[in-house]
């Protein structure tokens, strides 16, 4: 039996059917052809699937579908505003910050709703708030140095 859903995803509103047990990352990719959340692990444990709902991370690929209703997702693919793009992406491509890209949309995600909560981050918070995010290419220091960019960026136009 489905269940229907309201949603807003990266800003467009949704009534969806969508069935008891798919989580939200099946109805990301399969349904809404949303990629950018990648199926890694399948158990919560890479940080692949990341977005943000509601202002929070979550492991789209641990939350039910049904979890979304009356929620905002935000995914990596409505990020950007038209052609211009998140000052954490910017920041990511300035730095090289990113080689394979598998966790890439999960790394930026995180690194958002990190600066969204606190503006000017540690370097330690900045790696506690990607802690739930593997990357098995960069050893992690340009994905900070991003943020750390982004970071200062986000301060001095404030």
């Amino acid at each position: 039996m489905k269940h229907l859903i309201e949603t807003k995803i990266n800003g467009i509103s949704y009534r969806l059917e969508v069935g008891p047990h798919w989580t939200l990352l099946e109805l990301l990719r399969d349904v809404l052809r949303l990629t950018g959340a990648k199926d890694g692990c399948g158990m919560g444990e890479c940080g692949s699937c990341t977005v943000i709902m509601d202002g929070k991370t979550i492991y789209s690929c641990l939350t039910l579908a049904v979890r979304a209703d009356g929620k905002e997702v935000l995914t990596i693919e409505g990020l950007a505003r038209g052609e211009e793009l998140d000052p954490v992406q910017k920041a990511f491509i300035e730095h090289g910050a990113f080689q394979c890209g598998f966790c890439t949309p999960g790394m930026i995600l995180s690194g958002k709703a990190l600066l969204d909560e606190n503006p000017n981050p540690t370097e330690e918070e900045i790696r506690r708030g990607i802690s739930g995010n593997l990357c098995r290419c960069t050893g992690y220091n340009m994905i900070v140095e991003a943020i750390q960019s982004a970071s200062e960026k986000r301060v001095k136009r404030g």
